[in-house]
């Protein structure tokens, strides 16, 4: 289901997945963050899967800023010039992780609102982009968020001073990072630092590395992997799983 979520920006079309069969929930809350590519099929295929294991999913559209867009050519945006210059500056230039992260506090309060949702804290995921916006906003919201995935996600731990590994000391959540052995955004010294972050704040946390390609999860790009894109499945369950309670 399409609706739209007000922000402090603008109306952020968004998709709403609900468990098939009786019953009305409530489920446990599950935000997903896209990737930098932005909603199209493959992208909604994850929500659609995540409800399948008992979940409400709410995936906004993070690009709602730069207005309506046809869906973009996973296989041909980073490779061909004029395309990664438009999706640079049109898209990527107003997605930043300050403005996502207020994006967020509307994300979260659609959730607590929702009587299908089950009270208390969602957890959170994410692919590329979105795997640095989960991990930021489980810094950001720590009393909301129980538990945070970033899938291929990158410079989570950058110089930058938004750098998801600087909100270390603020996460609550459960975090789970997978990379990929073959992508420069998330390097071997990026993976170390994010790890030593993390430890020292005592945060729950797993990282791990993939004999893959960054953009592993989505079926339309270049570096799709089915042992992959499965092993994340296992992952992001069992981390459900663990940090509500159960599996619902």
């Amino acid at each position: 289901m399409r609706i739209e979520i007000a922000t402090r920006d603008g109306l952020a079309p968004s998709y709403v997945f609900r468990p098939e069969g009786p019953g009305n929930g409530p489920w446990p809350g599950v935000l997903v963050f896209m990737d930098g590519i932005g909603i199209r099929p493959a992208m909604l295929a994850i929500g659609e899967r995540l409800a399948t294991y008992g979940y409400f999913v709410l995936l906004p559209d993070l690009y709602y800023r730069s207005g309506p867009y046809a869906p973009m050519n996973a296989k041909t945006v980073f490779t061909d010039p004029e395309q990664r210059k438009i999706l640079r500056d049109r898209f990527m230039s107003k997605a930043t992780l300050p403005a996502l992260m207020s994006d967020t506090e509307a994300f979260l309060e659609f959730l607590a609102s929702e009587r299908a949702v089950r009270p208390g804290s969602v957890a959170t995921t994410g692919y590329c982009l979105g795997g640095a916006v989960s991990l930021s906003a489980a810094g950001t919201y720590p009393d909301r968020i129980v538990a945070a995935a970033s899938y291929h996600g990158g410079r989570l731990a950058s110089d930058a001073p938004e750098s998801p590994h600087r909100l270390a000391p603020r996460i609550k959540a459960r975090v789970y990072v997978a990379g990929a052995i073959d992508d420069a955004s998330f390097p071997d010294d990026m993976k170390a630092r994010l790890e030593e972050a993390l430890t020292a704040a005592g945060v729950d946390h797993v990282i791990e590395t993939y004999p893959a390609r960054h953009g592993f999860v989505l079926r339309d790009t270049p570096a799709f992997d089915a042992a992959a894109e499965e092993r994340h499945w296992r992952t992001l369950t069992q981390l459900l799983a663990q940090s509500f309670g159960g599996a619902p």
